[in-house]
């Protein structure tokens, strides 16, 4: 089961933000990390298997005052099925023939050994 997990977190600069996007992205069952928010303190993971609450306390630990604001299932969008496409094909009046005549069938002949050779050796 897919989640979307917002987590506010206090960042107070570029190198805040990349670290705290760095922990999360780093974390098992994460699929992906956004910022969002107006002051760009949101972060939006969406993931399988994540734990909200280990991964606040991670961040609260590494860059400051961290909580949960919202946890919430992602549902798969589902396509209505199209029928497949009608394929129409090409009408043909008459066969169609080669101009020239078909080749001729080919021809194996064996040539065997009747009487063996003195001369030849019986190893071989």
């Amino acid at each position: 089961m897919k989640q979307k997990i917002v987590i506010k977190v206090q960042i107070n600069c570029n190198k805040c933000r990349s670290k705290a996007m760095r922990l999360v992205a780093s974390a098992e069952g994460v699929d992906s990390v956004a910022v969002e928010g107006e002051d760009k303190d949101q972060l939006v993971l969406v993931g399988d298997g994540v734990d909200p609450a280990d991964l606040t306390c991670t961040l609260r630990k590494k860059v400051g005052h961290a909580y949960i604001v919202k946890v919430e299932e992602v549902k798969a969008k589902t396509e209505p099925e199209k029928p497949p496409p009608v394929v129409k094909g090409v009408e043909v009046g008459w066969p169609c023939y080669s101009n020239y005549p078909p080749c001729p069938p080919v021809v194996f002949y064996e040539h065997g050994c009747s009487t063996p050779s003195p001369y030849s050796c019986p190893i071989m």
